[in-house]
């Protein structure tokens, strides 16, 4: 039998109307509390921390979050609000807030001291946003673009690695190779990532000349992108692995396009229908009516990847819906 969803805000404890910052602090709390490797006996931990994951990752996204509050957990329904119901993994969610190490190596070894060396995985590529205008025919019928951004790409020179040729990397001096540096506050010991080598441990004896080290530069880089048939105003599509490159050859981050339609010169779009203005001539005075009659055509086809079947209903005395 099939559970229904708790409210998001309900999850985090928190109320409608709150502020990015009180969200992530609700998070942190309860993440660490029901996370299950701090809970290995406890069958629910895991569920409890996969709802608070997929919470804070619609309360944090602004669209989703506005698509949530209009329309509940049915805009994450298959075809909703076009986010198709996909959610990000809740343990890279716990990563991203509280950094790379996660338990057995994160959050504790943080505030307590870790036991041995550890370095963090090359670091990821931001995700990148991108705002398209596109026409209501596009936007009815779908389309395929091509889009032109200027973005950190992996450099053709070192390919990446942020060597020059030959080039070898060797321990970090400044960490010893624990990609950490501990300093003492009282009675604690505060582990942080070590600014040389950025947690890597390790750093290049001659770094690429042309990346300076950091294996990408500055890009133009043209992107081919599918608008779906009936897609929505503000919908986001994601481009996987279309984002900036990782730092000395980490994954790329991803693409987001985010849709804009343009207003239509004849129609206007609300939900499924469209709605059209048009002056009628009368016959007693043989000029236009002053005040327009509202044709509405309705196009169960138009929205749902199928040929325009719409069908046009006139009347002087009312609006009729189809």
């Amino acid at each position: 039998m099939a559970t229904k969803k708790r409210d998001y805000y309900e999850v985090l404890g928190v109320g409608r109307g709150v502020a990015d910052e009180e969200i992530k602090r609700a998070y942190r709390k309860l993440a660490v509390k029901f996370h299950p490797d701090k809970n290995p006996e406890d069958p629910h931990a895991e569920e409890k921390f996969k709802e608070l994951g997929e919470a804070y990752d619609v309360l944090m996204d602004p669209d989703k979050r506005a698509a949530y509050d209009r329309f509940g957990h049915a805009a994450f329904a298959q075809g909703g609000a076009g986010f198709g119901g996909g959610f990000h993994d809740p343990f890279d969610i716990f990563r991203e807030v509280f950094g790379q190490g996660g338990f057995g190596g994160g959050i504790f070894e943080t505030f307590f001291g870790g036991a041995g060396p550890r370095t963090e995985d090359p670091q990821r590529g931001s995700d990148l946003r991108y705002d398209m205008q596109i026409k209501l025919e596009e936007a009815a019928f779908g389309a395929e673009k091509e889009i032109e951004i200027e973005k950190l790409d992996t450099c053709d020179k070192c390919h990446g690695s942020g060597a020059e040729p030959g080039s070898r990397t060797v321990s970090c001096p400044t960490c010893g190779g624990r990609g950490q540096v501990i300093s003492s506050r009282g009675f604690f010991h505060i582990s942080q990532t070590c600014p040389r080598c950025r947690g890597a441990g390790k750093i290049i004896e001659k770094p690429c000349r042309h990346c300076h080290g950091d294996g990408r530069v500055e890009k133009l880089s043209r992107v081919k992108l599918k608008i779906p048939p009936g897609i929505r105003e503000s919908s986001r599509l994601r481009s996987a692995h279309n984002g900036e490159a990782g730092i000395r050859g980490g994954p790329p981050g991803d693409l987001y396009v985010v849709i804009h339609i343009k207003e239509h010169k004849i129609f206007q779009r609300d939900a499924d229908n469209l709605y059209c203005e048009v002056p009628i001539l009368s016959r007693s005075t043989k000029s236009f009516s002053a005040t327009p009659i509202i044709f509405i055509a309705r196009c169960p086809s138009l929205f749902q990847s199928r040929p325009w079947a719409a069908t046009l209903t006139f009347r002087h005395s009312k609006v009729k819906r189809i």
